[in-house]
C-alpha cells in the first residue's frame, strides 16, 4: 500500500487559544491539512487514530499516588525525581517549582477531539464491516466518557462534597471543532454526559474480551465497569450496586493469592484484568517505591497481599513488588464497589457476602475467618471504614486511593520536610486548572 505523506501539525483550539498538538513523524495513519481537518477514510485508518490515543493515554491516575498516604519519599530518590514530585508530595499547588511534573490537560482533550471526529464521521468509514465500525464508535464514546470523567475528578470538587448542579466542573468537548473554546460546565452536567456516553457506547460495543495485546481497548465489560465507578463516585448507591453486580456477573474471576506462584491481579495477563490501558510505574518507579509504615499497617496478619504486593527490606521498611502494570479496570474493584454500595444502603449482611469471594482469595483461612467475625460485629460506620480500608489494601498503588480519599472522608494528612510541616486540607483535594489554560483563556473557570 502506498505510504501516505503526513502533515504533522494539528491546531486544537480546545480550551487554550494557542495550544498546538504535534503528532510524531512515525504516525503514517493520519493526514492532517493545514486548516486542522483530520483526513481518514478506511476502518484501518480510523482504528489507527484511536490506537494513537490509547498509546499516549495519560498515566495521571498513577501519579496521584504521590499525593496520598500510600508512600513515603525514599532517601535514595534521585534528585531529578525529587525535583519533579516533591511539590506534589507536599501538596504545594500555589506557585509550584518549574520542575514539578503535573497532570495532563492537553492529552485528554486531544483524545476527546479524536473521539468526536470518529463519532461525527462514522458513516463515512470505508473498507470495514458494520460490526467493526460499531465497535470503533463504541470505543470513541468510551474514550470521550473516560477522559471527561478523569478531568472532572482531577480539576473539580468531588460530586459527594459539593452541590453538583451549582458547582463548577470542567469544559466539555462534544464536537470536533478546532476553534471551540468552551466554558466549564457544572459538575452535574459533566457526570450526566459521562453516563450518557457510556449508555451510547453500550449500544455499539460488541467485543466482550480482547485478546492479550489488544486488551488496552474498551470493551462491553469495561463500559459496565466505568458505569459502576461513576455511580459510586456520585453516591448513587442502588444504581452503583446494580451496575457493579453486572460487572461481577460478566467477569467474576479473582486471582487466588493463596497459591504460591500467580500473576498479580493488576497484571495485564491476569484473568482479573478487564482493561489494561493505564500504565503504573513508568518514570515514577524511583519515587513510588517505598510504602509508608502507616499504609503497611493496614494489612493484618495472614493477608497474602502484604508479601505479594510488597517486599520486606528491613524490620521497618518495604519496597513495592506491585509495579509496572497496566490496569484501568479489574474484577476486584466491582466486588468492592458493590460491597460499599450495599453497606451505604444498610444491607450489612449483603455487603459482607459481596466481600467474601475477594477475601477468600486474599487471606489465609485463619485470617479470613477472623475478618468475617470482626465485620459481623461492626455497625454501619465501622463496616464502611473497613470497606474503605479494604479498597486501600486491594487497590494499592493502582491510582484509586486519591479518588477514594477525596470522595469519602477527605482526611487531613500531614508531612514534614526540611523542618516544615505541610497539611492536606479539603480544599487541596481538587487540583487547580493548569496555568497555561487559564492564561490562554481567562474565562475558562466561568460557566
Amino acid at each position: 500500500m502506498k505510504t501516505k505523506h503526513i502533515l504533522h501539525s494539528l491546531v486544537i483550539g480546545l480550551l487554550c487559544c494557542n495550544i498546538v498538538a504535534v503528532l510524531s513523524s512515525c504516525d503514517n495513519f493520519l493526514d492532517i491539512t493545514p486548516t486542522g481537518k483530520v483526513i481518514a477514510s478506511t476502518g484501518e485508518e480510523y482504528r489507527a487514530m484511536l490506537t494513537y490515543e490509547y498509546k499516549y493515554f495519560p498515566n495521571d491516575r498513577h501519579m496521584t499516588i504521590v499525593r496520598t498516604d500510600e508512600l513515603k519519599l525514599s532517601g535514595q530518590t534521585a534528585n531529578s525525581d525529587l525535583d519533579a514530585y516533591l511539590d506534589l508530595w507536599l501538596w504545594k499547588d500555589e506557585n509550584p517549582s518549574p520542575t514539578t511534573s503535573y497532570f495532563s490537560w492537553r492529552s485528554y482533550y486531544h483524545a476527546i477531539y479524536i473521539a468526536n471526529y470518529i463519532l461525527e464521521h462514522q458513516d463515512e468509514i470505508s473498507d470495514a464491516t458494520d460490526k467493526v465500525v460499531s465497535q470503533l464508535v463504541g470505543e470513541a464514546y468510551m474514550m470521550r466518557a473516560y477522559c471527561h470523567f478523569l478531568l472532572v475528578n482531577l480539576y473539580a470538587e468531588p460530586y459527594t462534597h459539593c452541590t453538583p448542579a451549582t458547582t463548577r466542573g470542567v469544559p466539555m468537548m462534544l464536537e470536533a471543532d478546532v476553534n471551540a473554546i468552551p466554558l466549564s460546565s457544572s459538575v452535574e452536567t459533566v457526570y450526566q454526559q459521562v453516563l450518557s456516553d457510556i449508555v451510547e457506547a453500550e449500544k455499539h460495543l460488541n467485543v466482550d474480551k480482547w485478546a492479550l495485546g489488544e486488551n488496552y481497548r474498551f470493551s462491553t465489560v469495561s463500559a459496565k465497569a466505568l458505569y459502576a465507578r461513576t455511580l459510586l463516585y456520585m453516591g448513587c448507591w442502588q444504581e452503583a450496586l446494580t451496575a457493579a453486580k453486572a460487572v461481577i456477573n460478566a467477569r467474576p474471576d479473582l486471582v487466588d493469592l493463596n497459591v504460591s506462584s500467580v500473576l498479580l491481579p493488576d497484571d495485564y495477563q491476569s484473568d482479573e484484568n478487564i482493561m489494561a490501558l493505564e500504565h503504573f510505574s513508568t518514570n515514577l518507579s524511583t519515587v513510588i517505591n517505598q510504602p509508608s509504615s502507616d499504609f503497611i499497617a493496614l494489612y493484618r496478619t495472614g493477608d497474602q497481599r502484604k508479601s505479594k504486593y510488597y517486599k520486606r527490606e528491613t524490620s521497618t521498611t518495604y519496597s513495592l513488588r506491585k509495579s509496572d502494570g497496566f490496569c484501568s479496570f479489574r474484577s476486584a474493584e466491582a466486588y468492592l464497589t458493590a460491597a460499599e454500595a450495599a453497606c451505604q444502603l444498610g444491607q450489612f449482611t449483603n455487603a459482607i457476602d459481596l466481600l467474601k469471594p475477594l477475601l477468600q482469595k486474599r487471606l489465609n483461612a485463619t485470617a479470613y475467618n477472623d475478618a468475617l467475625t470482626l465485620m459481623q460485629a461492626m455497625d454501619k460506620a465501622q463496616l464502611l471504614q473497613e470497606i474503605y480500608d479494604e479498597r486501600a489494601r486491594e487497590l494499592a498503588f493502582e491510582g484509586h486511593r486519591w479518588y477514594d480519599l477525596r470522595r469519602t472522608t477527605q482526611p487531613a494528612l500531614t508531612r514534614t520536610y526540611g523542618g516544615q510541616t505541610y497539611t492536606l486540607t479539603p480544599n487541596k483535594y481538587t487540583m487547580r486548572f493548569p496555568t497555561e489554560a487559564v492564561e490562554s483563556n481567562p474565562e475558562i473557570e466561568r460557566w
